[in-house]
């Protein structure tokens, strides 16, 4: 495995950790995780990268070894406005070439087109968005969020790395036990009853009492000047976890305006785990 270096940055408040690998004065490329997932996910990927690049890959709010936020909720503006001060930081004066998935892909897109000259290329892999929201889903949305601001928040712990490990694998078939026991030592720390606790603030459980308004990140998707590369799992599930239609995903990914779409054989949505092989060759092929 390639070797990553952790560094801390203060954003909005919080200690922000950048894991990087590669040489500083190589190109620089920007990842970006999921929900509930680690930058160190990415470590199958840049493992399989050919070419000399400066990977860097924060974890975001909340998740892996950056702060929780004091707040109640997590919301996509955070995150919007924490890429921006992390732009400003590692790439001072250029535009990210930033690969993203998942809920990161989300916030990406959404970013490229909102601040378009600070995007020179994205590879979104997977960040589908969320079924579009109803102004009538509005008060039950909002008491279902009230409600929970008065129930604590727990995540799962487990009792070993190796059971965590045996957790992942259940999650997902096309882990292997190798990548499922890495994933477990990133996205687990021990706690002082000698259990594994996920790295991830409960919070993140908490409903987001704002809609999803999928006129509003369709006027974001056409501001994009930048190329993207939409990348879908063969086996994907998500469409229905987020009861999206095909038709639904192709009028979202038709709205960028330069725009290819590529699939990745024999993997389901954690492409980056299940064939980075493959992602990475994308990856390379779109960038170089």
């Amino acid at each position: 495995m390639k070797a990553s270096e952790s560094q801390y940055l203060s954003v909005r408040g919080l200690r922000y950790h950048v894991r990087s690998w590669g040489n500083p004065g190589a190109p620089k490329l920007l990842m970006l995780h999921g929900w509930m997932d680690v930058s160190a996910s990415f470590q199958f990927v840049v493992d399989e990268l050919k070419s000399d690049w400066h990977v860097l890959a924060p974890d975001w709010r909340g998740f892996g070894l950056t702060d929780w936020t004091s707040a109640n909720s997590y919301w996509s503006p955070d995150y919007l406005a924490d890429l921006d001060v992390l732009l400003d930081s590692l790439y001072p004066g250029e535009p990210a070439n930033i690969v993203a998935h998942s809920m990161g892909g989300n916030i990406a897109c959404l970013y490229a087109g909102i601040r378009p000259a600070r995007v020179a290329r994205l590879v979104n892999l997977e960040g589908l968005g969320m079924r579009d929201s109803r102004p009538e889903d509005a008060p039950k949305k909002y008491a279902q969020w009230l409600d929970e601001l008065g129930r604590e928040q727990r995540l799962r712990t487990y009792a070993s790395f190796d059971d965590l490990a045996i957790r992942l694998r259940e999650s997902n078939e096309r882990l292997t036990p190798e990548r499922a026991r890495f994933l477990a030592t990133h996205w687990g720390t021990p706690t002082d009853d000698g259990s594994i606790a996920l790295r991830g603030d409960p919070l993140h459980k908490r409903v987001n009492p704002v809609l999803y308004r999928g006129s509003e990140v369709a006027a974001c998707l056409r501001q994009i000047s930048a190329p993207v590369l939409w990348v879908e799992g063969e086996l994907t599930d998500m469409y229905g976890k987020f009861r999206l239609t095909r038709e639904d995903l192709d009028a979202r990914r038709n709205e960028i305006p330069d725009c290819v779409s590529k699939t990745v054989p024999g993997a389901g949505h954690m492409m980056h785990q299940d064939n980075p092989e493959a992602v990475a060759a994308m990856i390379e092929e779109f960038l170089c």
